[in-house]
């Protein structure tokens, strides 16, 4: 009777196993499934105008007029990725810093205010960050743009950057969209700095390290897929954000290296132009969104390969 009742148990604990291993499956395959229908579908609706633009003028040409029927989104790919640029380069740094300050110096009342704020931070509507940056902040950054350009707008090549300064720009939109993904960065690096190990850190001091010694010996280190995954997630956030940035970059279809001159994203596109579109310029809307979204996976992809070679590279030194 034990035996039988014992076996029956091990045939559950089976049966349940197996059970808990086809959920798993369904549902990762169950996403790709839906990644795969939405990217298939968006395809099959832009096709009008791909097919009549042609692959080449679609994506290489500036030229974008839907009464004659150019659809060129070079200028709305250009102004996304360099928005998403300068928001990860101002976010990041600040991000590391703070969740190094909250994980290795802050004392735990502080540490508990910190959070709280930035999760109200992260809590924000995009719309409210927006009409920020379009009635304060773009005032409040003017004179800065304007003394950039003064001071560096002519030396050469780097002048370039620093061109005639206009009140709605990319870096308007990149600087806000900073403010929105600092949260996100912050949040996520902050949770893989607390799952480093107390004895690598123990083993640093008992080497004599000093803090920074310490966070750049064993922290780092540890947390460098997590950092980057974090960085990836507020990119992709960035890439994709619409209202905020409608707002505050000036809506101009062009592609220069001013970064305080007016631009456009392709999220941004989409919502103000979806609304008065049809037919073949509809697609071509709907096209702009398959760009993104081959965008953003490409993006991860990438972070992928930097972390396995990374880590590749760690075990090797350790070796």
């Amino acid at each position: 009777m034990t035996q039988s009742r014992t076996l029956t148990q091990k045939d559950r604990g089976r049966i349940n196993d197996r059970a808990f291993w086809l959920l798993c499956v369904t549902a990762g395959v169950a996403v790709l499934g839906i990644l795969a229908a939405i990217l298939v579908s968006t395809i099959q609706q832009s096709w009008p105008a791909l097919s009549n633009a042609g692959a080449n003028g679609f994506f290489t040409s500036t030229g974008w007029d839907p009464n004659v029927g150019k659809y060129g989104i070079l200028a709305f790919m250009f102004g996304t990725v360099v928005v998403s640029l300068i928001a990860v380069l101002f976010a990041v740094p600040v991000s590391i810093g703070i969740a190094l300050f909250l994980t290795e110096l802050a004392h735990r009342r502080v540490k508990a205010v910190v959070v709280t704020l930035i999760d109200l931070l992260a809590s924000v509507p995009s719309v409210v960050f927006g009409l920020w940056g379009l009635y304060v902040f773009s005032s409040w950054t003017k004179p800065l743009y304007e003394w950039l350009h003064d001071t560096l707008g002519g030396i050469p090549v780097i002048g370039a950057l620093f061109g005639s300064v206009t009140g709605l720009n990319f870096m308007t939109a990149g600087l806000i969209l900073a403010v929105m993904i600092i949260p996100i960065i912050t949040s996520i690096t902050r949770e893989v700095f607390d799952t480093v190990p107390a004895a690598d850190k123990q083993a640093a001091w008992a080497l004599g390290a000093t803090k920074w010694e310490m966070i750049r010996g064993a922290v780092l280190p540890h947390s460098f897929g997590g950092i980057v995954g974090a960085v990836m997630l507020g990119l992709g956030r960035a890439m994709g954000e619409t209202v905020a940035v409608a707002l505050v970059i000036g809506a101009a279809i062009q592609v220069t290296p001013n970064l305080f001159a007016p631009g456009y994203t392709i999220p941004a596109a989409i919502v103000n132009l979806f609304g008065e579109s049809s037919g073949e310029f509809t697609a071509a809307l709907i096209g702009m969104g398959v760009v993104l979204f081959v965008l953003t996976i490409a993006i991860n992809l990438l972070a992928q390969v930097v972390v396995r070679r990374a880590e590749i590279r760690m075990k090797g030194a350790v070796a």
